[in-house]
């Protein structure tokens, strides 16, 4: 299995904290965020990593190959991460994935490496973390689910009243989900220009096509997106209480 970090954004929301400093690499709790993500999945046994950067990539590259050594990373730069979205940077790493799994995620949540685990043990080939019981809005990534318990649907769109969870943005595919989302990804990207999309999207397809996701509660293990300074305000509380206890 292989891990895939998406890590080219800009984080404009967060300015001026990441005019000089990309967003992944903001401290919580004495390490940054894309550390916290590194040593989560190194701690779950994968150390071969790709790592998807745009904005301020040679900083993260420098970071990962200074404090990480012992990780395999392989570094893809998105040249155009300022004008496309988590669906293109996806797409980038379809070369580097025959027969292999993969454990994917965004490079912006502080979250318990535990949840790896739960996808990883869950019996599920291909499984999403989701966070159930919290307060649902427009903004969330959401999830609905079939009478069988799989994902029937995936989008900001699910009401909220029927939606199961909030998608947190750690998934994991097997080679056979893979080999049907990159192609989606492809035909939106090259033939239709949908450079902009939410990488949820391509899986809604993939489910219309018969591949079933399941869900995968992380119960009352944390996790947050950072995407404001009162994200990482959050954050960074949240760490120091649990680390303290």
């Amino acid at each position: 299995m292989k891990g895939v970090i998406l890590a080219a954004g800009i984080g404009s929301r967060l300015r001026p904290l990441t005019d000089t400093v990309p967003k992944c690499l903001l401290d919580v709790g004495g390490k940054t965020i894309l550390g916290r993500a590194l040593e989560g999945l190194s701690a779950n046994g994968i150390a071969d990593v790709v790592i998807v950067t745009g904005y301020r990539e040679q900083q993260i590259r420098d970071f990962v190959e200074t404090r990480y050594p012992h990780l395999s990373v392989k570094f893809l730069w998105n040249e155009r991460f300022a004008s496309t979205n988590n669906s293109y940077s996806l797409w980038m790493t379809r070369n580097k994935f025959r027969d292999t799994e993969m454990l994917l995620m965004d490079s912006d949540i502080v979250f318990d490496p535990l949840v790896i685990g739960l996808l990883t043990g869950s019996g599920y080939a291909n499984c999403i973390a989701i966070a159930s019981g919290v307060a649902l809005g427009d903004e969330e990534i959401k999830v609905r689910v079939d009478e069988t318990g799989a994902i029937a649907e995936i989008s900001k769109e699910v009401p909220p009243l029927k939606a199961l969870g909030e998608s947190i943005g750690i998934e994991k595919f097997d080679a056979v989900f893979l080999g049907r989302l990159f192609p989606v990804l492809d035909r939106m990207i090259r033939q239709e220009g949908k450079v902009n999309l939410f990488y949820e999207a391509a899986f809604q397809e993939v489910i219309d096509g018969g591949q079933q996701l399941f869900p995968v509660d992380i119960g009352t293990l944390h996790s947050l997106e950072i995407d404001t300074a009162e994200d990482l305000d959050r954050a960074r509380a949240l760490v120091a209480f649990r680390e303290r206890t």
